[in-house]
């Protein structure tokens, strides 16, 4: 039976994904507004994170995720030391063209999408995937990503790394369910809905004005 992929994101309105956890999480391209979620943390968001990881499973990581959570989860103490031991037990597959050493126990490297698709038809826990926005375009275009759950914060931060890049292909999705909650966060879970359909033919037909043949030449030109 083959391994489910679900991915969960912590976004903005505006859909960013970086760096929600901590001021120095991931500043790169100047982004400053790291730890934005726990500005609007509420205990929704908590009860879906605590039921997500409650169960077996492994996380599916890019290598700079995953270099944020080797710093951080080994070395967690209090209330977040129950999570940093749930994670070591974790294997770790790291999607990485890189050849650095990933040091942290139970850490296994995949060189591509289809090192992805082979580990989905192994026997083995659901895969998890944290943070990581530049892998889910190639999984998304592979079909291998089964579940999406969006937690969408009611912020907007102007810049930073999103969900879906720009090779991020095209395609529908299936609301599976939804909440909102008492903070306004919206909680979806999506499955993959297939191919967006054609345009159809009962849609509005498009001008054939002198002024709309004019727009559509300066389009083509470029100086629109």
């Amino acid at each position: 039976m083959a391994r489910k992929i679900t991915g969960a994101a912590f976004i903005s309105l505006d859909g960013v994904m970086q760096a929600p956890g901590g001021p120095t999480e991931d500043p790169t391209g100047g982004f400053d507004q790291g730890g934005w979620v726990f500005k609007l943390w509420d205990e929704g968001v908590e009860q879906t994170i605590g039921s997500l990881f409650s169960g077996s499973y492994d996380l599916l990581l890019g290598r700079r995720t995953y270099d944020i959570f080797a710093a951080y989860w080994p070395y967690a103490e209090g209330d977040n030391a129950a999570m940093g031991e749930a994670f070591d037990r974790a294997n770790k597959y790291v999607l990485t063209r890189g050849s650095q050493p990933l040091e942290w126990q139970n850490s296994h490297r995949l060189a591509g999408v289809d090192d992805v698709a082979r580990l989905k038809q192994t026997d083995g826990a659901d895969m998890i995937i944290q943070g990581s926005s530049t892998i889910y375009p190639a999984l998304l275009a592979a079909g291998l990503i089964d579940t999406l759950i969006t937690m969408t914060y009611p912020v907007t931060l102007g810049s930073g790394k999103r969900l879906f890049g720009e090779e991020t292909p095209v395609g529908t999705f299936t609301l599976k369910d939804h909440r909102v909650t008492d903070k306004g966060t919206v909680i979806s879970t999506y499955a993959p809905g297939g191919v967006l359909p054609p345009y159809p033919p009962e849609g509005p037909i498009p001008a054939t004005s002198e002024r709309e043949a004019e727009r559509q030449r300066r389009i083509k030109e470029g100086t629109w």
